[in-house]
């Protein structure tokens, strides 16, 4: 089971596929009792790899879902399968988180968003260099991921130029390409993605040229 859709660490995004609304990338089961398995496997999932990466077995997960590996694989019948499944569900909680923002005041929206971008980089890491053994870094999951993250992220950077909170020569694909390099090359200190990552978006404030 190959889900398609993704994000790899590219920069820039189509314009047809910023302006389309973010589309759904899992298929989930439409029973509830299937449904509530489904998202208890994907939440183990999820934790398990960020603790063991490679090393974590499927039978481990099943264990952590309190469920059986029979309903482990139903739902995901191959291990790739499964990873697919995680960082599709991640990327879907990015791009909800967008949508929650959008009410808050622009600046602070974007702001919050890419600390959930960060914790997103995270989980991405963890899970890539495995996802890689199975797919190539041009695969339809990962340009369909990298497109939805950019429409999520357009509108909160849009409207906050609009609200001349951020300087206008700047676009989705250049702020994502610095953070995304940020978050690939930071040391292991606790917290130093984000203090970088908070200089950076500070730098994107507008300020008047002095007279």
């Amino acid at each position: 089971m190959s889900m398609s859709t993704t994000t790899t660490t590219t920069t820039e995004a189509p314009t047809s596929a910023i302006e389309a609304p973010t589309p759904a990338l899992l298929r989930r089961p439409k029973r509830a009792d299937a449904r509530r398995n489904y998202e208890k496997v994907l939440a183990a999932a999820r934790e398990a790899f960020a603790e063991g990466g490679e090393s974590t077995a499927l039978e481990q997960i099943a264990r952590r879902a309190g469920v059986g590996i029979g309903t482990l694989y139903r739902h995901f019948p191959t291990r790739q399968a499964l990873l697919e499944a995680v960082y599709l569900e991640e990327v879907e909680e990015v791009c909800r988180a967008a949508e929650q923002l959008q009410g808050d005041d622009p600046w602070t929206a974007l702001e919050r968003w890419f600390e959930r971008f960060i914790a997103y980089m995270a989980t991405k890491q963890a899970l890539a260099g495995e996802l890689l053994n199975y797919l190539e870094p041009d695969t339809e999951l990962f340009k369909s991921c990298r497109a939805a993250l950019f429409a999520a992220g357009e509108p909160l950077l849009q409207r906050a130029q609009a609200a001349g909170v951020v300087r206008a020569d700047v676009t989705i694909g250049q702020v994502m390409q610095m953070v995304i390099a940020i978050a690939k090359t930071a040391g292991s200190e606790p917290g130093q993605v984000e203090h970088l990552v908070r200089i950076v978006l500070d730098g994107l404030r507008y300020r008047p040229d002095p007279q």
